[in-house]
């Protein structure tokens, strides 16, 4: 694999570039997120490991601008911010996955070939398309009718995910798996605020709703 590492921990980070190298893996390794960030966006990398707190920018903020400059390179967190608040808070803004420290190189390779074995989105040529709503998946661009929709990119994950499975029962467990990586139920209202945001943008300003509540079990996006 080629992995763009940014951590400012140096014993940290020669632990990690150690252990990849020995793996076969290439490894470039930035100290802040501004470097982060400029590599990211001109180089292609498998998996992006990006550190959580970083000197100057903050690594939320980065994988933040990241996300919204369209750079789709799946991104694993780290950090030593345990509390749920704190991943939610990571995969919000767009990272794939987030890993705790201390954590055991097996545990974060094993999460970094998963990630790497994922489709990039820019391969996906395909339209999705409901109704009067079209989803571009090699620019992400969402129009309705001739309204083009600016979604955040959970957002977006979520209107994707539910329209690959339209017409079918999408339940709250089965949102958090699969665009949060979660297989915890974190005990917030993340689901439900999400989709609400969502429904304003894609349904509130026309005249069909497409996005249905299921009262207790969950959404059913169709026409």
């Amino acid at each position: 694999m080629k992995i763009l590492l940014v951590e400012d921990d140096i014993d940290t980070a020669q632990f990690i570039i150690k252990c990849l190298e020995q793996n076969g893996d290439s490894v470039t390794h930035c100290t802040d997120a501004e470097q982060g960030m400029l590599n990211a966006s001109i180089h292609s990398f498998d998996v992006i490991i990006f550190d959580r707190l970083l000197p100057g920018m903050d690594g939320l903020d980065a994988v933040r601008i990241l996300r919204k400059s369209n750079v789709l390179t799946p991104i694993i967190m780290l950090s030593a911010l345990s509390e749920t608040a704190h991943r939610v808070a990571g995969l919000n803004v767009g990272a794939d996955d987030y890993l705790v420290k201390p954590f055991a190189f097996s545990e974060l390779y094993a999460r970094l070939t998963a990630l790497a074995r994922r489709q990039p989105l820019l391969q996906q040529s395909s339209d999705l398309r409901l109704k009067d709503l079209t989803i571009c998946r090699t620019t992400r661009k969402v129009t309705r009718g001739k309204t083009q929709i600016e979604l955040l990119p959970k957002e977006y994950q979520i209107l994707e995910y539910l329209i690959l499975n339209k017409t079918q029962l999408v339940t709250k467990t089965m949102l958090l798996e699969n665009v949060w990586g979660f297989h915890f139920d974190p005990k917030t209202s993340l689901v439900q605020t999400h989709v609400s945001r969502l429904r304003n943008k894609i349904d509130k300003p026309f005249s069909c709703e497409l996005i249905k509540t299921v009262r207790g079990h969950g959404y059913i996006i169709s026409e």
